[in-house]
């Protein structure tokens, strides 16, 4: 039992022990190429979850796990089979709701540990702020971290070696032949601004990918996968500690 993952906890363990820091993992469910399971960003974020707080509950951080949120915003893939999506609005009914519990109990600190590239937590954060203002909420996207470049060749950005890699660490049983997987290539906006990052709109997916992935798993392996989970693991842990440690009075010098 991990009294660290609130799903294999109970109240024994739980009664009068109030976590330090609360993580909710958020993923979706999603295509990912054609090699890859539709819950592979869910996949990846109840594992990384997991490690990340059991290294900081060896380090004295009173953590716990919340499930899983498996949906998220997929609202340019309307039309690819099943891809499911829950819109901003409804994540921000979600959080509020669980942040009512969390702050009528006195629970401070929340980490949302976000793993799908089409949710962006940051507005919700920003309402939410004004409802909770005890408490001290935070998003981590760990596909946004630096250093991948010392671990991969093709950085992509969906199924592509990233992800794939670590699939086939985490659970290659999961993982289709890597021949059967699509290239990941991926058509770029005719709007030079759009594709340089200082405007921005949605792209319509099967229009810009014909396999669903952006990004070569090609060289992807389960080696690079079991390296890379381990640097993301344990920056993401050096944070909850560090999270854990702050005074939400004086955060700033």
């Amino acid at each position: 039992m991990r009294n660290y993952i609130l799903e294999e906890s109970n109240w024994k363990a739980l009664k009068g022990n109030r976590p330090e820091v609360v993580v909710l993992p958020w993923g979706a469910t999603e295509a990912h190429n054609y090699h890859m399971p539709y819950g592979t960003d869910n996949y990846i974020a109840g594992r990384l979850a997991a490690e990340c707080a059991r290294l900081a509950a060896g380090r004295g951080v009173n953590i716990s796990v919340l499930p899983v949120v498996p949906f998220g915003v997929n609202t340019g893939q309307p039309d690819i089979l099943l891809d499911l999506n829950l819109n901003p609005s409804t994540q921000f009914m979600i959080l509020k709701d669980l942040l009512t519990v969390l702050d009528r109990q006195s629970i401070r600190k929340f980490v949302l540990l976000n793993t799908h590239g089409g949710n962006d937590f940051k507005q919700q954060i920003r309402e939410l702020n004004l409802l909770f203002p005890q408490m001290l909420l935070m998003q981590c996207n760990w596909f946004k971290m630096p250093g991948f470049e010392h671990f991969f060749e093709d950085l992509g950005e969906h199924a592509g070696e990233v992800e794939t890699s670590l699939m086939l660490h985490l659970f290659p049983e999961l993982v289709r032949p890597l021949e059967e997987a699509g290239a990941g290539k991926a058509k770029k906006f005719r709007v030079k601004a759009l594709n340089q990052g200082w405007a921005w709109a949605e792209r319509e997916w099967s229009k810009v990918t014909e396999d669903t992935g952006i990004g070569n798993p090609a060289r992807a392996t389960a080696e690079k996968g079991e390296r890379f989970f381990r640097y993301l693991t344990e920056k993401i842990a050096d944070f909850l500690v560090e999270v854990a440690e702050a005074d939400v009075e004086d955060l700033y010098e």
